[in-house]
């Protein structure tokens, strides 16, 4: 498992993914990692890629990679023997799985001709991570709209909503949770992209319960924390002034977490958000449970924007993510920043060095 690699898909061909990807190769960071990097885009596009940053100047030199082509009927461990064949040269920075485009990529502007091979590189980074093929998937930015229109729909026939549904529906999970994490703290979500006015009925037993469930679970097997330090913020102003504001402290989320501390877990009753997130509750907790997306995110993202990785905690296999969208106006063009991308790698790296330490136990 010390060997298995960190897949990176690179996401919209007319965004900044590939140019992220490039951009760490020259720097040498991808040779930063214990473990091989593969990557998931078209060969040519990339070879393109590189050449407008060469002419941009944003990179200095054009970084060296295998380009492999795979067979879609292949299975996942004869996929991974191809190119664990190539892992002993190391004087490339990454290995492309090549997933061809349709239509010829022009950066910056999105053709939807195009967003098939997008799903393309989900399917197979999903196919090599439930097969542990791949030590984690680190997702770069998608353009959700071009894959809509495109008419590509989830696996349950829905119109396609995002990464986090793509891989729960295809890992058979009808529950994950959004995590936000950087240096300074980590956020987890009950409620993800929900209209304000439609938060509250969604905060029930059963969703605050397994939400709760799935970030003790996945702090322990991949974070190796044994015993996580959570806080959970409550969902009304000063979380309910005892009824006074909302009954929902009262009647829905302090029964389900009263049931975790008699189960011995250490965790909060419900906390007014604006004492929560202080410094000193900070300091002694692990990870902070946030009712809705703008209750912990602007939060945390005020605290490190450029270095916040997001995380899918319930799957059975590691997602991490960058923190921003596909940036098509700096694609091919210079000023995008790999920080995030960076970041994701670490995280997904020391959470797999963690799941693995604690799989031994």
């Amino acid at each position: 498992m010390q060997t298995k690699p960190l897949l990176i898909t690179t996401g919209e061909p007319a965004g900044i993914g590939m140019d992220i990807v490039l951009m760490l190769a020259q720097e040498g960071k991808l040779q930063h990692f214990n473990r091989p990097i593969w990557i998931t885009a078209d060969a040519g596009a990339l070879q393109q890629r590189a050449d407008e940053l060469l002419a941009a100047k944003a990179l200095d030199k054009c970084p060296s990679w295998h380009s492999v082509t795979t067979n879609a009927a292949d299975s996942a461990p004869d996929i991974a023997a191809q190119l664990a064949a190539l892992h002993t040269d190391r004087t490339n920075s990454f290995i492309v799985i090549n997933t061809p485009c349709n239509a010829p990529v022009s950066a910056g502007h999105i053709d939807t001709h195009n967003s098939a091979m997008v799903a393309k590189q989900l399917e197979l980074a999903h196919k090599l991570a439930i097969e542990e093929q791949v030590a984690a998937i680190v997702t770069g930015p998608l353009q959700k709209s071009a894959l809509i229109d495109a008419g590509i729909q989830l696996p349950d026939g829905t119109m396609f909503s995002g990464h986090t549904e793509y891989f729960m529906q295809q890992s058979a999970r009808d529950k994950v949770v959004m995590m936000l994490a950087n240096q300074t703290m980590k956020v987890a979500l009950v409620t993800i992209h929900l209209a304000l006015k439609d938060v509250p009925a969604a905060i029930t037993k059963d969703n605050v319960r397994r939400t709760v469930q799935i970030v003790l679970d996945d702090m322990r097997s991949k974070f190796g924390i044994a015993k996580p330090r959570i806080l959970v913020c409550g969902l009304n102003p000063h979380a309910g002034e005892g009824g006074h504001l909302g009954l929902e402290e009262i009647e829905i989320i302090n029964p389900v977490l009263q049931e975790f501390i008699a189960a011995g877990a250490t965790i909060s009753e419900a906390m007014p958000a604006d004492t929560l997130f202080t410094t000193r509750h900070l300091a002694n907790c692990d990870a902070v449970i946030a009712m809705y997306h703008d209750q912990g995110l602007p939060v945390l993202k005020s605290h490190g924007f450029g270095d916040t990785v997001n995380l899918t905690l319930g799957l059975p296999y590691i997602r991490t993510s960058v923190d921003h969208g596909t940036a098509l106006d700096l694609a091919g063009r210079g000023g995008a920043s790999d920080t995030s991308l960076y970041q994701a790698l670490l995280m997904a790296n020391e959470m797999a060095d963690k799941a693995q330490a604690t799989a031994v136990l």
